[in-house]
């Protein structure tokens, strides 16, 4: 089978999504092709992926570049689609101009997916409310609807979609490129719980930075801490002092620190105010690490509580740093969680590719 991935943002966490994907369904013997940017990144996708760049593009929103260019951004996507000549067309990341190619696609009877990774906005995104007005675009444009919770699905067909063109799994990818994810896999490195929560990606107003230091200071346990690494600007994000215990990598974490960051954690933490959903609860349960996350979004779907880790609620320091106490003060208690949660992860990553398996197979004629 002939499948299309189309991706034409550069952010480097949709590709990681992407990849994900793409080398999975070529490892199942696929012939699979992707059409993005010439800005994404190809170390993400492994030899088994055809990529197509027809475009330059650097932005997915409601940019100057976007606009401008949008004739030619739409005609040489199209074109490079048309030349793979696919048997079904999956869009896995939002990008200004995918409903009007849903729209040629399905004219010419192509089968075509669109992931749906956010219904509402987070806190402090720019796009705000218009996240409802682009969800019900990809509603009416696409044949059929990929998200990563069951309460989002739920969400869908309250709404009026059909079940049919609905499909769920739940996220299990890494988040390194495709070479070391196959040495990870093939040799898992050895892992240690030091007293310390990791939290890390790009920093955002909704993931609660200032709960998660604000726990820290409130933290009576001697030699423990947090650390925070992923890009973004802090302003705004966590106010006050930082607290001792506290270290701040304000940068793109590159694979190699990433797999020490995992590696070496006690727990992984997920202090989020609001959410949709995230893959680094599985990354956390491949390195044998627990979590603590908040009961937002779908985030509660991928934890058994008390098994492979906590959920607790949003935005309470109190409650969040008696979570890390506890957590940080068993390193028995992590390894135990820990080894539940690969586990988990395990039976979940089958889980989510049988699911996909199916989907493509009900899909094309």
């Amino acid at each position: 089978m002939r499948l299309c991935y189309v991706l034409l943002s550069p952010t480097w966490g949709m590709h990681q999504y992407t990849a994900d994907l793409a080398n999975r369904m070529a490892g199942a013997g696929h012939d699979v092709h992707l059409v993005t940017t010439r800005h994404a990144p190809r170390d993400r996708y492994g030899p088994g992926v055809a990529v197509h760049a027809p475009v330059a593009t650097t932005d997915s929103g409601f940019s100057a570049e976007v606009i401008r260019h949008a004739p030619s951004i739409v005609r040489g996507s199209l074109s490079a689609i048309r030349h793979v000549d696919p048997d079904l067309v999956h869009f896995t990341g939002p990008y200004l101009w995918n409903p009007w190619l849903l729209r040629s696609l399905r004219q010419a009877r192509l089968p075509t997916v669109h992931s749906l990774h956010d219904l509402h906005p987070h806190a402090g995104t720019a796009y705000g409310r218009l996240l409802y007005l682009w969800n019900g675009w990809m509603r009416r444009a696409t044949g059929h609807l990929l998200v990563h919770g069951r309460r989002y699905r739920e969400e869908l067909l309250a709404a009026g979609v059909e079940p049919a063109r609905v499909t769920c799994t739940l996220l299990t990818h890494l988040f390194v490129g495709h070479d070391r994810q196959q040495d990870l896999e093939q040799s898992p490195p050895a892992v240690r719980y030091e007293p310390w929560a990791l939290l890390i990606g790009r920093l955002e107003a909704y993931k609660g930075l200032d709960v998660l230091v604000e726990a820290a200071r409130l933290l009576e346990l001697p030699d423990a801490g947090v650390v925070i690494a992923g890009p973004g600007r802090l302003e705004g994000l966590v106010h006050g002092e930082i607290p001792a215990g506290v270290e701040i990598r304000n940068h793109l974490v590159a694979d190699d620190e990433a797999v020490d960051l995992f590696r070496r954690c006690g727990v992984v933490v997920l202090p989020y105010i609001e959410a949709s959903q995230s893959a680094l609860v599985a990354a956390a349960y491949f390195f044998r690490k627990p979590v603590i996350v908040t009961r937002v979004g779908a985030l509660p779907e991928y934890v058994v509580d008390g098994e492979t880790g906590w959920v607790i609620p949003a935005n309470d320091p109190q409650v969040l740093a008696a979570a890390l106490a506890a957590a940080l003060s068993d390193p028995n208690g992590l390894a135990r969680m820990g080894r539940a949660g690969r586990t988990w992860y395990e039976r979940k990553r089958l889980a989510e590719f049988d699911t996909l398996q199916q989907m493509v197979a009900a899909l094309v004629p």
